[in-house]
């Protein structure tokens, strides 16, 4: 399903600066944002904002089997996403997740120049390299935005909302 594309600016979601075509995004969208600029311990933060964030729209605490799982893949994705940008792009500047009735958007913004890719083939005995291979898993789409004549990117992934 996830695959990784480069998205004109607005195609998906709104931009950093908040801009973004309405007929884009949905209307009923409510962001998060935290700035990841300088932190320490940014993975546990960005876990227990997004948690955070699941618990003010009600995806927490989970009623059920099917909407503690929801919950859980948005944490996994949230971990993956800023791990890759530590480990890839000398560290996440900001983290946005978007709910909206229907699905999740989780936007890490980093100014790394790489492009991220599940690992092929994938090796699931071997350590490491699985991050995005968990997040094309978990998703029901993924990729990379970027601003042309701007360095860095946005990567991005969504999930759908639990029934």
């Amino acid at each position: 399903m996830g695959t990784t594309r480069q998205h004109p600016p607005g195609g998906l979601g709104r931009e950093p600066d908040g801009t973004g075509t309405a007929s884009v995004a949905p209307a009923d969208r409510q962001w998060r944002t935290l700035s990841l600029r300088q932190a320490t311990g940014i993975v546990p933060m960005a876990r227990d904002f997004a948690r955070q964030a699941l618990h003010d729209w009600g995806w927490l605490p989970a009623s059920g089997a099917d909407r503690r799982a929801a919950a859980e893949d948005v944490l996994l994705v949230v971990s993956e996403l800023v791990t890759n940008a530590c480990l890839h792009a000398d560290g996440p500047e900001e983290l946005r997740i978007g709910c909206s009735p229907k699905m999740l958007r989780v936007e890490v913004v980093d100014g790394g120049a790489g492009q991220p890719a599940p690992r092929t083939p994938h090796r699931a005995g071997r350590p490491g390299g699985h991050g995005m291979f968990i997040v094309q898993r978990l998703c029901l789409d993924w990729g990379v935005t970027r601003t042309p004549d701007q360095p860095g990117k946005t990567v991005w992934a969504e999930l759908a909302a639990p029934a």
